[in-house]
């Protein structure tokens, strides 16, 4: 079937196909990483590791030490998809009536109250245990030598520093340390070092290295070094000490500590999955906004999208209106599932999507409707933002997603890989951006702000609670075609995740797009829903289309009652994915932000 976006088939780059191996991710350096280790014998999941610590610090508007990160594996040794969970929990002190003696009705969406525990370091060593062949030295070399020697900073990081430069000269005056040399912003392309990083990584590796030459043991031992050792101190003595200005334009300390280190460690379970015709696609848990994919393609498996136009006014009004229907399901079940029963079963059973198909009209609907299951939800708050959506602000990046008109201010990255035997991983590694707490300065990171996504009311499904995972938006996507693993895809992009994943599969499976195609096509995104950031608001009704759409569509939509806004040609997703079909390993990249790169051979 050739595509109707691209009838000549043309593509921004080409599709990547080989069949050694490929790696796609939201920066090139990245991705030569992640090569590198596959051509020195690593498998897939050796090159995650090696991946996800370099794009540590080559983005570190998007991502850190300090974050978290879910992992979808499809391992052929096991021969089954797993999911792991490095989405840490809330700290013991981290309670309603902690933060409500405070004076607060909301976590602050920057700041040291809103940290979690940091989930990426114990899922990368996890990773690299049970699934990879490599030691410590051989994945986290190139990240060191990034951080210690300097790497050049793209457009976007020097300009998310710009954004924030008066909030970090006035408040955080570790951050301006390390990212206002000489009290400026470095300009793009600035040789840009972070030396205490690179020391924080070193020293874990000298901590390894001294438990002798198994590489098990060298891996246990870096753990600890994290969870136990001088990371968790560290961590521990800045929360206990220092008084750091947030969102709520006061100053607070706060209430991490070692414990919350030392008693976490990342968990390995079964995908939520749904069969969409041939293909099985795979999700992380209701922890995660994962499902809402899931639950899109249940209410669309009714509507017949084998050769519609993907730029169409009624492709478009059909995927928005089934999306807002799933994300209202989302503010009303979804949450930490140790803590929260989700009628997940429900929500994808065809008798509780026919009932929610039944709500699609021809017009847009301007309501948040989430559905009924007896005996399960919380209560859905939802509260109209005043004006446009602003992504960063003066006190640091509240929501980083993206802003008015869909441009990126800082979101958090992707990567896919598949080996020669087959091994997949994709992951969506996020949190501990530059913009959302200061530089700790004794590690040379700040830690994340997941937990602006509790609530501080009772009776919701993400009410905060000691040891409670927040609903992350981090959203990697495994699906397997007539049982067998075939692609690994995801994207940043906050709570357009799960929009842009599934517009991406929905133009390759019914559209017959490839990868690259599928990518480049125009896209869009609905802000009728709450933010899963602080402050927690939505825009009834608005949908913001790339440029590219075409101009009728955009009227007919109108016509139809939606709120369009129209941004630039190229704003709408930052979208990798790689597939594997018999020996033939494929993958592609996003163009958008001139940074994400696929490799292969």
């Amino acid at each position: 079937m050739v595509s109707r976006i691209n009838p000549n088939r043309f593509t921004t780059r080409p599709e990547i196909e080989g069949t050694f191996g490929v790696v796609t991710t939201t920066h090139w350096i990245a991705t030569a990483v992640g090569m590198g280790i596959l051509e020195r014998g690593g498998n897939a999941f050796d090159a995650a590791c090696a991946t996800a610590f370099t794009l540590q610090v080559v983005e570190p508007h998007l991502n850190g030490p300090g974050g978290d990160v879910p992992v979808i594996v499809h391992d052929v040794r096991k021969g089954r998809t797993e999911v792991i969970c490095g989405q840490g929990p809330a700290p013991s002190g981290a309670t309603i009536a902690h933060y409500r003696g405070l004076g607060l009705d909301m976590v602050p969406g920057t700041g040291l109250l809103a940290a979690c525990v940091p989930g990426t370091f114990g899922t990368w060593m996890l990773l690299l245990r049970d699934y990879g062949t490599m030691k410590p030295r051989d994945v986290l070399e190139a990240a060191i030598a990034y951080a210690r020697d300097g790497h050049a900073l793209v457009e976007r990081v020097s300009a998310t520093i710009n954004t924030v430069k008066d909030q970090f000269a006035q408040h955080w005056k570790t951050s301006a340390d390390l990212y206002l040399p000489n009290g400026s912003v470095p300009a793009p392309g600035t040789i840009f070092r972070n030396v205490a990083m690179a020391e924080t990584y070193t020293r874990i590796l000298k901590e390894a290295e001294a438990a002798g030459g198994d590489r098990v043991k060298q891996i246990e031992a870096a753990s600890r070094a994290w969870s136990h050792g001088f990371v968790a101190e560290a961590i521990d003595r800045f929360c206990r000490t220092q008084d750091v200005m947030d969102t709520s334009g006061r100053a607070h300390k706060g209430v991490l500590n070692a414990d919350d280190m030392a008693n976490w460690t990342p968990t390995v379970e079964a995908p939520t999955t749904y069969d969409y015709g041939r293909y099985t696609v795979c999700k992380p848990g209701p922890w995660n906004q994962g499902p809402v994919m899931l639950q899109q393609l249940a209410l669309l498996k009714g509507y017949q999208l084998d050769g519609m136009d993907p730029t169409s006014a009624d492709f478009i009004h059909l995927l928005v209106e089934a999306s807002k229907l799933a994300y209202a399901d989302r503010e009303k079940f979804y949450g930490d599932p140790r803590f929260v029963d989700v009628p997940m079963q429900t929500l994808l059973s065809d008798t509780y999507n026919a009932e929610r198909r039944a709500l699609i009209g021809e017009q847009a609907s301007m309501e948040l409707r989430p559905g009924e299951v007896e005996g399960f939800g919380g209560v859905v708050t939802f509260r109209k933002a005043d004006a446009s959506r602003s992504a960063v602000a003066a006190s640091g990046a509240g929501e980083p997603t993206v802003g008015r008109l869909g441009e990126a201010r800082g979101d958090t990255v992707h990567f896919d890989i598949i080996d020669r035997d087959g091994n997949m991983v994709t992951s969506t590694p996020s949190g501990g951006w530059l913009q959302s707490s200061p530089v700790i300065p004794d590690l040379g990171f700040p830690l994340g702000t997941r937990a602006q996504m509790f609530w501080l009311d009772e009776g919701k499904p993400g009410t905060l609670a000691p040891g409670k995972r927040p609903r992350t938006t981090l959203t990697p996507t495994m699906a397997l075609r007539d049982g067998e693993p075939y692609l690994a895809w995801g994207s940043p992009g906050g709570d357009q995740q799960d929009q842009w994943i599934t517009q991406f599969f929905l133009r390759h499976v019914h559209c017959g797009m490839n990868l690259q195609e599928a990518i480049d096509a125009p896209a869009w995104h609905s802000e009728h829903f709450p933010i899963s950031f602080f402050p927690r608001t939505a825009r009834p009704g608005v949908l913001v289309l790339e440029g590219r759409v075409p101009k009728d569509t955009v009227k007919e939509l109108e016509k139809r009652g939606h709120l369009v806004e129209v941004g630039d040609d190229w704003s709408e997703g930052r979208l990798t994915a790689a597939s594997r079909d018999g020996i033939r390993r494929k993958a592609a990249a996003n163009p958008r932000g001139m940074q994400g790169y696929a490799a292969g051979r």
